[in-house]
């Protein structure tokens, strides 16, 4: 089992933005996602914080929504990135493959990606995510550039949507 120690409340802000997105999709019966809590057995604690400080995962998460939108099951992982290039490291095995057989199954996975210095959220379609960790077969690092990226994919904050990745699907379904 993996012991996690925490490095403070890293990502918490980028989905603090995606779940506020989640309750005005829900809100306005345009979708249902939720985030799904990584189980955890608390090892140590910080009394006067009330937090906790080191932990161990009880089993490999899966990824950190899933839902559905109008009808399609949809799954996906928030990640935060500090540079332009992406490491597929931050994309666990398990994670991965749970992402393709939700694919096989007819839904639609996807990782959301906050490039922090830049302040640019990109939606990565699982087969893009594919072709990146196919190419890492023939040799290639194990990572993608900003400047890979689609355009297209690129999402901008609107109105309550703060993180319209319904935007991303759309164009996700579309292009299949």
């Amino acid at each position: 089992m993996a012991t996690w120690k925490t490095r403070g409340l890293r990502g918490s802000a980028f989905e603090s933005l995606i779940n506020s997105t989640n309750e005005y999709y829900r809100a306005n019966n345009l979708a249902l996602v939720q985030k799904i809590p990584t189980p955890i057995t608390p090892l140590k604690f910080d009394s006067e914080r009330k937090l906790i400080t080191e932990a161990y995962f009880e089993k490999d998460s899966t990824v950190d929504y899933i839902g559905v939108v109008q009808e399609i099951p949809v799954c996906f992982d928030a990640k935060e990135c500090k540079t332009d290039t992406f490491s597929l490291q931050n994309i666990h095995e398990h994670q991965y493959k749970f992402m393709e057989d939700f694919e096989k199954q007819g839904g639609v996975a996807f990782v959301l990606i906050l490039f922090t210095d830049r302040n640019d959220m990109y939606y990565l379609r699982f087969r893009e995510l594919k072709e990146y960790f196919d190419r890492v077969k023939e040799g290639h690092a194990k990572n993608f550039k900003y400047v890979e990226l689609d355009d297209d994919y690129f999402l901008k904050a609107s109105g309550p949507a703060t993180v319209p990745y319904l935007e991303g699907i759309n164009l996700d379904i579309q292009s299949r």
